[in-house]
C-alpha cells in the first residue's frame, strides 16, 4: 500500500476518497466495523451538493492488520484519529512501521510530541487541516468545501517526503510550510471560539457574532501562551490570528471577526464537530485533549487563562448530562 490512513472518519475518510481517486493504493483502518464494512461493500463515499462520488479503497479495523501482514510494513502513515486516541494509535502503527516509514499528525492539537514517543521524533511530520466535513452514515462522508491543508517538518527544514505528500495531496489544495505550528497554534486559538459556541444549540457564526467580547478573549488568552513560547502566527482561511493579538486595534478585530463570521456563514456545517459529537454521536469530544498542553504551557509560563478554563469545565459538565446545553453558559461566563 502506497499510504495507510488510520481513522477513517470526516478528516481520514476525505483525505483517503483522494488519494485513492488520485491513482493511489490506500488502505483505510478504523475502529468502526459498520465504517469498514461499509466502504469494503458499496466503496468509500463523499456526498457533494451535486450527488455521490465513490472510491474503491481497501479498509481493515486494527485488528485485522498484524504486525507481519501480508500488503507489508507501513510507509506512509496518515493519522487521523481524534486526539485522545493518538496513543492508542501510535502505539499500533510502531510495530507495523517500515524502517524510514513515517507517520503524519493529520489531527487537530499539539500531538506530534507523543506520537514521537512511539515511533521517534525523526519520523513525524506535521500537518494542520481545517476541513468542514462529517461522517453521515458508515461509509460515507459529507464534503464540507475547501480549506486549509498545510504539511511540515517539525524542524522547519525542507525535505522530499513533504514535497511527496504535498503533490500527492494536491487535489485538496495541499501546501508545504517551514511553521507547522504557528499553523497549529493559530487554530487552537480559532478553535476556542469554536468549542465555546458547541455550549449552545445555534450557528456557530450568530454564536460568534452574539458574543464577540468572550470570543476575543478567548483567543487572546490562547495566544498569549504561544506569544510566551515565541511562536510567530499563521492565518488560514478567513482567521487572521494578527487582528486577535494584544496590540491590535479594537476595530481592526472587529473587522476581521466581521470577515470570519461572513465566512463561517458559507459553510454547509454550520455547527461545529464538537458539538457534532455532544448532541448528535454521543462521545467524548477531543477538545479536553487539545487544550491540555496549552494549560500546561500556560501554568508554567504563568498565564492567566480564566475563560478556557471555565468554557472547558461548562464543556464537561454537558457533556456528562450534569448540565443543559443553552446559551446562558456564554452569558454566565461573559458575566464572570
Amino acid at each position: 500500500m502506497n499510504y495507510a490512513v488510520v481513522g477513517g472518519g470526516a478528516i481520514g475518510g476525505t483525505i483517503a476518497f483522494h488519494l485513492a481517486r488520485g491513482g493511489h493504493r490506500v488502505r483505510l483502518v478504523d475502529a468502526d466495523a459498520a465504517h469498514v464494512a461499509a466502504v469494503r461493500e458499496r466503496g468509500l463515499v463523499l456526498r457533494r451538493a451535486g450527488g455521490d462520488e465513490r472510491a474503491e479503497v481497501d479498509a481493515a479495523t486494527p485488528e485485522e492488520v498484524a504486525p507481519d501482514d501480508e500488503t507489508g510494513p507501513l510507509t506512509k502513515v496518515l493519522l487521523c484519529v481524534k486526539a485522545q486516541a493518538t496513543a492508542t494509535a501510535a502505539a499500533w502503527i510502531a510495530p507495523r512501521l517500515a524502517p524510514g516509514g513515517y507517520v503524519v499528525s493529520v489531527q487537530n492539537g499539539l500531538n506530534e510530541p507523543l506520537i514521537a514517543e512511539h515511533v521517534g521524533r525523526e519520523r513525524v511530520i506535521g500537518a494542520f487541516v481545517n476541513l468542514f466535513a462529517d461522517v453521515v452514515e458508515p461509509g460515507v462522508i459529507r464534503d464540507g468545501g475547501p480549506g486549509a491543508f498545510v504539511i511540515g517538518e517539525l524542524d522547519g527544514s525542507a525535505s522530499p517526503r513533504v514535497d511527496h505528500l504535498v503533490a500527492d495531496l494536491a487535489p485538496l489544495g495541499a501546501k508545504a510550510t517551514g511553521n507547522v505550528l504557528g499553523h497549529l497554534w493559530s487554530k487552537l486559538g480559532f478553535g476556542a471560539m469554536l468549542t465555546a459556541t458547541a455550549l449552545a444549540d445555534a450557528p456557530m457564526a450568530d454564536l460568534i457574532d452574539r458574543h464577540r467580547p468572550l470570543m476575543h478573549s478567548l483567543v487572546a488568552e490562547v495566544f498569549a501562551v504561544a506569544g510566551r513560547l515565541g511562536l510567530r502566527l499563521e492565518p488560514f482561511d478567513a482567521f487572521e490570528p494578527a487582528a486577535y493579538l494584544p496590540e491590535a486595534p479594537e476595530r481592526v478585530r472587529e473587522e476581521a471577526t466581521d470577515r470570519l463570521t461572513a465566512w463561517l456563514r458559507t459553510q454547509p456545517k454550520d455547527r461545529s464537530g464538537i458539538w457534532r459529537d455532544i448532541a448528535v454521536r454521543h462521545r467524548p469530544v477531543e477538545v479536553h485533549d487539545h487544550y491540555r498542553a496549552v494549560l500546561a504551557e500556560a501554568e508554567a509560563g504563568q498565564v492567566d487563562t480564566p475563560l478556557l478554563r471555565g468554557v472547558l469545565a461548562r464543556l464537561a459538565d454537558v457533556e456528562a448530562g450534569r448540565a443543559p446545553m443553552g446559551e446562558e453558559h456564554l452569558a454566565a461566563l461573559e458575566d464572570a
